[in-house]
């Protein structure tokens, strides 16, 4: 069965790096749309339907991150922002607002290829199989339909908010997780603030996943904005272990009187900026 090609929208207003990037884009076989505007990018983002956006803040006619609103708000085509705009409250508001991805410029092509790569993928497999979905890296298994998470072959036990934070990231696959958007979807819309909470569950969950808080190659942190957890969904053929109990622990008999809960390519040369 022939599989068709992912069609990708940049809306840039910088003819240097649009063509960069379409003779990147291309060469992996993806169909690429070009707009130099907001506007123009708005009505090709209707009329061709993309399976990604690349999105720039800083155009001439609208500012990026009303374009991001107004593509969100119709729409959930992933959208990867690319700009030179690095101050960090640029980058939460944009992934706070519905973006699934922050590129600053410059950057290198391989890295941008493979977010790319990373984002269809989870679309693709969210669409299918949201509910059993099973993620490994080496020696790590997840499985969210069954609610275990294995390494080495051993049942990991987490409590209910360690289980609740991984699944959370493992949904979103190499992306930015904000702060923000952990804190509202696992302690509540009253705790947004609560960043002290986040930091406990994460750093224990890098002592019992096996991560180096030094190296984080597993969960790794985006200093003021959030975390990215690198890891896939599971394509492999061989089943998950199935021995232990699940691998989040019971909440009400874990409680102890007293105690508060808070519960590549051949690589090319980078892409630079001149704005």
């Amino acid at each position: 069965m022939v599989t068709e090609p992912k069609r990708l929208l940049i809306i840039d207003d910088e003819p240097q790096i649009r063509r960069f990037l379409r003779i990147s884009l291309a060469s992996q076989g993806f169909v690429v749309y070009e707009a130099e505007g907001g506007k123009e990018g708005l009505a090709m983002a209707e009329t061709e339907a993309p399976d990604l956006v690349l999105l720039d803040l800083g155009l001439p006619d609208l500012d990026g991150q009303v374009v991001l609103d107004r593509l969100r708000a119709r729409s959930q085509v992933p959208i990867i922002v690319v700009s030179v705009r690095g101050q960090e409250g640029e980058k939460v508001r944009a992934l706070d607002h519905g973006a699934n991805d922050y590129v600053t410029k410059p950057f290198g092509i391989r890295e941008l290829l493979a977010r790319v790569r990373a984002l269809l993928r989870l679309r693709d497999g969210t669409e299918t199989t949201p509910a059993t979905a099973r993620y490994r890296r080496g020696n790590l298994v997840i499985d969210t339909g069954q609610r275990r998470v294995w390494r080495d072959g051993e049942v990991v036990r987490l409590t209910p908010k360690e289980y609740a934070v991984l699944e959370r990231l493992c949904r979103h696959g190499g992306q930015v997780v904000t702060q923000r958007q952990l804190l509202r979807e696992v302690w509540g819309p009253s705790h947004v603030d609560d960043t002290h909470y986040l930091r406990i569950v994460v750093s224990k969950l890098r002592q019992k996943l096996g991560d180096d808080p030094d190296a984080q190659s597993l969960l790794q942190t985006e200093a003021g904005i959030g975390y990215r957890l690198m890891i896939e969904p599971d394509d492999a053929d061989a089943p998950a272990p199935t021995t232990g109990s699940p691998s989040h622990e019971d909440h009400h008999s874990r409680r102890r009187p007293g105690r508060r809960h808070p519960g590549r390519t051949p690589s090319a040369p980078s892409c630079a900026a001149r704005r």
